[in-house]
């Protein structure tokens, strides 16, 4: 039998007689079913097991109603209020106090008295049913309420899982913004800064190579005062005065450094080596307040550099560590071997000291040039431009990392040689500053050069050096000379109106292709000069007598022993 079966059947307790066959051949039929119970134990039996009412007699009542019955009245859900008919004796008077609790116990109960009209029972049986079927419709509406329940608790709470997810994505995904937008100003201020250092040096190097021509033209001049004057006290003044030129085309050539137009001569050098060549000149710079430490790495670091320029920027920048530790404090030189990101292998060279480090405000202004930290009157400014220039032109760069309060670390980056087994010394080496002995008054110097101040005293220069010397003012000029017959050497500037040094080079050598040149300047494209001429023909202003002297001498010797 189905439970809703079991749920719809009538249950009979009328123990006396034929009373339950009686009811029961009343009441069911026509879909109800009955269950005849002989005892109370019975009836507490099949509602133990299910039943939608309970046909009763008074006299089941009589003693009172059972603690079990009472015990089952009292379990009911929420949703329940089992119906009983109660078939009572007509009483002549009121039933007792203990009858009428016994009634009351049932709860929800219909009492019939007898003798009951048979259709009276019926509707009594069927309107109990009717009250039994409303229950369990509510047991069905709280069931679906408790899994309607139950689903949207279990849905809310993947809904929450859900939702601590993708808000843990957002903020993954924000996190991650937030360091490219970062990562991004970083670049855009690197490029910035970079742009920045790249206009100033240009400026930079446009002013150099005017105040050079300045120089030149004045430290020559102060030469044949020297070379001429009878007067001792005239010698002297041109000698100091010559001294102050030479400290000006120390800073001049500094700012050339930064402005990447200095001429390097690249050399393979092996950089620990170097390091600890420099170590002593080093402790002697700091002072003896500065412990100074090298850490170098394993094996050989190979680079292909300017040793002299390497030196400078490391005395520089150990200087530089030097007055951010006015108390003391220790100094570490240090080189690596890392890898880059492209793969390949970098020499690394880091100065790292224990000062009072470069507020964050600051550090984007350490490079440029006049820019010092130091006290009015304590620094040029132009020490860490130059290593930056240094740094740039050789095709590496520099980085600094300071905090207030801990200390400063520059590191210069390069890329590694990879075969240190040639010969060191580069191209040719330096000149003998006597020059070769040859005929000097056969010899004819054709001079090329914009500036008519630098211009003659170039060529008073070489005539006082017993030079034969023509002059042209700019690159047209100088090639109409040339056509009229070809000089033993062709000496010209590199920064020229209408046709700059480089392209009148290229154009006196269709002419006479193994004419002998010498590139005088103050500022140049350094790498297009000495693909065109070699580093050995390049005469950096401004210059001395000496100088001009060994430069042509050694021109016009090479060109010999070419020839």
């Amino acid at each position: 039998m189905t439970g809703q079966r079991m749920e719809s059947r009538v249950l009979i307790l009328a123990p006396h007689g034929r009373d339950a066959k009686v009811i029961a051949s009343v009441v069911c039929g026509d879909g109800v079913q009955c269950v005849v119970c002989p005892d109370a134990a019975a009836l507490l039996a099949e509602l133990e097991v299910a039943a939608a009412a309970a046909i009763l007699t008074e006299e089941v009542l009589a003693g009172g109603l059972g603690e079990s019955l009472r015990q089952y009245l009292v379990r009911q859900h929420a949703w329940a209020d089992f119906p009983f008919v109660v078939l009572a004796t007509r009483q002549a008077s009121r039933r007792s106090l203990r009858a009428t609790a016994s009634l009351h116990e049932l709860g929800n109960l219909v009492i019939l008295e007898r003798p009951v009209n048979p259709e009276t029972l019926v509707s009594a049986v069927r309107s109990a049913l009717r009250a039994r079927t409303r229950q369990y419709a509510t047991r069905r509406h709280l069931s679906d309420l408790e899994t309607a329940k139950q689903t949207v608790e279990r849905l809310n709470a993947g809904l929450e899982s859900r939702i601590a997810a993708r808000t843990s994505d957002l903020a993954n995904a924000n996190d991650r913004l937030m360091r490219e937008i970062a990562d991004r100003e970083r670049m855009q201020s690197k490029v910035v800064q970079g742009q920045k250092l790249e206009a100033i040096g240009r400026l930079t190097g446009g002013i150099a190579h005017d105040f050079n021509n300045l120089l030149h033209a004045v430290s020559l001049n102060l030469q044949f005062i020297m070379r001429l004057a009878t007067e001792k006290r005239l010698a002297d003044y041109a000698r100091r005065a010559k001294d102050s030129v030479d400290r000006g085309a120390r800073l001049t050539a500094q700012l050339l450094s930064f402005a990447r137009a200095q001429s390097l001569l690249p050399r393979l050098h092996d950089v620990n080596a170097m390091v600890l060549n420099l170590r002593e000149l080093i402790e002697v710079s700091v002072g003896s307040k500065v412990q100074v430490r090298i850490d170098i790495c394993d094996g050989q670091a190979w680079a292909l550099l300017d040793g002299a320029q390497l030196e400078m920027a490391l005395l520089n920048m150990a200087v530089n560590s030097r007055d951010a530790m006015p108390d003391g404090g220790t100094l570490t030189i240090r080189t690596a071997l890392p890898c880059a990101a492209d793969g390949s292998r970098q020499v690394h060279i880091s100065v790292q000291d224990t000062g009072c480090g470069i507020p964050e405000a600051l550090q984007t202004k350490v490079f440029d040039p006049f820019f010092t930290t130091k006290g009015e009157g304590e620094g040029t400014g132009l020490g860490l431009s130059q290593v930056y220039g240094f740094a740039n032109q050789s095709g590496g760069s520099v980085e600094m990392h300071s905090t207030e309060g801990e200390g400063t670390t520059l590191t210069l980056r390069f890329a590694q040689a990879h075969d240190a087994s040639g010969d060191d010394n580069g191209s040719t080496a330096a000149a003998d500053r006597s020059g070769p002995a040859y005929t000097k008054a056969r010899t004819e110097v054709l001079v090329v050069e914009d500036d008519d101040a630098v211009r003659q005293g170039i060529a008073e220069g070489l005539r006082l050096l017993s030079y034969s010397v023509r002059e042209a003012s700019d690159g047209e000029s100088g090639l109409r000379e040339l056509r009229r017959r070809m000089p033993d050497l062709l000496m010209a500037d590199y920064l020229m109106p209408g046709m700059n040094g480089a392209e009148f080079i290229t154009a006196a050598r269709q002419i006479y292709p193994g004419i002998p040149v010498l590139m005088a300047t103050g500022y140049a494209d350094m790498a297009e000069v000495e693909k065109l001429v070699g580093v050995q023909s390049v005469l950096k202003k401004p210059f001395d007598l000496e100088t001009l002297n060994a430069a042509v001498g050694n021109e016009l010797a090479r060109a010999r022993l070419q020839a």
